[in-house]
């Protein structure tokens, strides 16, 4: 390890964590773009990885069965170097996961809320946990358990609701640059 200072092109990884529909992919996208690296989401190397779609893992191995697969992406991205990474919402539910997104780069939690969540996912079909007939329900559920595990990983946190992608990539350059200058 060198000890040049990090610059916007250069630095630790940053793994992006947080509920689904908070903005993982779309923000890590440009996040990648804006810092001259390369960009994977975890639940679409995973897809990429076994050849089927994430909701007929959950229904041929459960959710345990997908927990493993995403175990091992996770600790195959976080071995790479210049990523940008999109977790899946659940990424933090391992001790393992959390262990290597923390020690292995910066994590930036991006938070949002119920509502916002439930905005951005009511259309989509690739979110097994939603197969409910209380969506809400279902997401304040799985916020009471991962808020904490988040927060617990975090060195950056960053509010995405009403914001434009750009805007929060923006604000977890500036904020990496910060932890960095510190």
């Amino acid at each position: 390890m060198t000890s040049e200072p990090s610059s916007p092109t250069r630095g630790p990884n940053v793994y992006l964590i947080g509920p689904m529909g908070s903005g993982k992919t779309a923000v890590g996208k440009q996040l990648a773009r804006l810092l001259h690296l390369q960009f994977y989401d975890s639940d679409a190397e995973i897809e990429h990885r076994t050849g089927v779609d994430i909701p007929y893992i959950f229904e041929k191995e459960g959710e345990a069965g997908f927990r493993e697969r995403e175990r091992e992406v996770i600790d195959s991205l976080t071995r790479m170097k210049d990523v940008i990474v999109a977790t899946g919402g659940g990424a933090v539910l391992l001790p393992e996961n959390r262990e290597n997104l923390g020690s292995r780069g910066r994590v930036v939690y991006l938070q949002t809320s119920i509502e916002q969540q439930l905005e951005r996912t009511r259309h989509g079909r690739q979110r097994p946990l939603l197969y409910t007939d209380d969506p809400e329900r279902k997401l304040r559920e799985l916020m009471n358990v991962r808020a904490p595990l988040y927060e617990s990983i975090a060195a950056v946190v960053v509010s995405t609701d009403g914001r434009q992608v750009r805007a929060v990539a923006e604000e977890i350059v500036q904020r990496l640059q910060e932890l960095s200058a510190s």
